[in-house]
């Protein structure tokens, strides 16, 4: 359900790993019959209620924008329907409460597409610190700065804050999810979100209008096991050199890079330990990269998140990044709004 991001990758990551999807949705019924037609599925709908309560279909993918996340899990879960629901999970932490509850309480299996958990930077990052290359991890900084319209010119419009808009969801939750795969819960919160450019352009009109959607944040995060995460990000500015994540502990040091929002199947990892004076790259395991997918860059990892799923349905357990880290997720991101609207550091509870 959602034919933006999921036409570009849910259906073909779906397709590719042997799925049989028997009908999509879009509020737009010919949007709906095109991509239908595109990849050969049978049936095309701009019904959700209709499609969810068919009886030839076990699971369902959401990809639509996080506004409609909560009526449409709720209503696939109530359904007896497996979820695989994208990112930002819901327009606030009560909402994403609620599917988590929900998904708990029907036994059903709900997992969170944060694919780049299996990207294979990310992953190979992950069996580092597993294995203490690091030692104690202690800090960890993270930046995303990335651009390149002209400062005077306005970007397109996006959602608005209420709902679920704003480059914290959009980008930002993919690396608080990061940060909770390799460091555990969060604890407590200090967060700064802006708007610096509230005038954006309407694709559908072409008028300029004002948002509210933040285009830069920060935060600092402290961490159950007392290492302290802090990022920096913002879309506000020109170009700029995309992503940087580095890991510091008592033991040595990890560092990685992307190009642009996400990392790239071929992303490296640098590291140092105590007595090297320079950053070397790690040679990666194979296991990190089971196969190329060159369609598109996130459908590596979305394949491998996929192969998660199905594999929860077989097993009966929701796997990780489950409705909880969801959750668990949007409350961090929860915390950076309210830190930044009181001035305040926020507990976690």
């Amino acid at each position: 359900m959602g034919l933006g991001f999921g036409a570009t990758v849910h259906v073909p990551a779906f397709l590719s790993e042997g799925w049989q999807i028997p009908v999509v949705w879009s509020r737009r019924l010919e949007r709906a019959k095109e991509q239908a037609a595109a990849f050969d599925i049978p049936d095309a709908t701009d019904d959700f209620r209709a499609l969810i309560a068919r009886t030839d279909i076990d699971a369902v993918a959401i990809a639509t924008p996080p506004a409609a996340h909560h009526e449409m899990v709720m209503a696939a879960l109530a359904a007896g329907k497996h979820v695989l629901c994208e990112k930002p999970f819901a327009r606030n932490s009560l909402e994403a409460r609620a599917m988590y509850d929900a998904a708990r309480a029907t036994g059903l299996i709900g997992m969170i597409a944060h694919e780049f958990r299996f990207a294979p930077q990310r992953s190979f990052i992950k069996q580092l610190l597993d294995e203490g290359y690091v030692g104690v991890p202690q800090t960890a900084q993270l930046e995303l700065f990335m651009g390149g319209r002209r400062v005077t010119q306005p970007p397109p419009l996006g959602a608005s804050v209420s709902e679920g808009g704003g480059v914290l969801g959009g980008l930002g939750s993919h690396f608080i999810d990061g940060l909770r795969h390799w460091f555990g819960d969060v604890r407590e919160v200090s967060g700064l979100v802006r708007c610096l450019r509230p005038e954006r352009t309407d694709p559908k009109t072409g008028a300029i209008v004002r948002t509210d959607a933040e285009d830069t944040f920060q935060f600092s995060l402290t961490f159950e096991g007392g290492l302290v995460a802090s990022m920096s990000a913002s879309m506000a500015g020109g170009p700029g050199q995309g992503g940087r994540t580095f890991i510091s502990g008592t033991e040595g040091s990890l560092f990685a890079a992307q190009q642009g929002g996400n990392p790239e199947p071929g992303g490296t990892v640098l590291g140092a330990q105590l007595g090297t004076r320079t950053l070397a790259e790690l040679p990666m395991p194979g296991s990190h990269r089971p196969f190329e997918d060159e369609r598109d860059h996130r459908l590596v990892a979305f394949r491998l998140l996929v192969r998660e799923f199905e594999r929860g349905i077989a097993e009966g357990t929701s796997p990780a990044p489950s409705f909880e880290d969801g959750w668990r997720c949007q409350q961090v991101m929860d915390a950076v709004r309210e830190s930044s609207a009181t001035g305040r550091t926020v507990k976690i509870a």
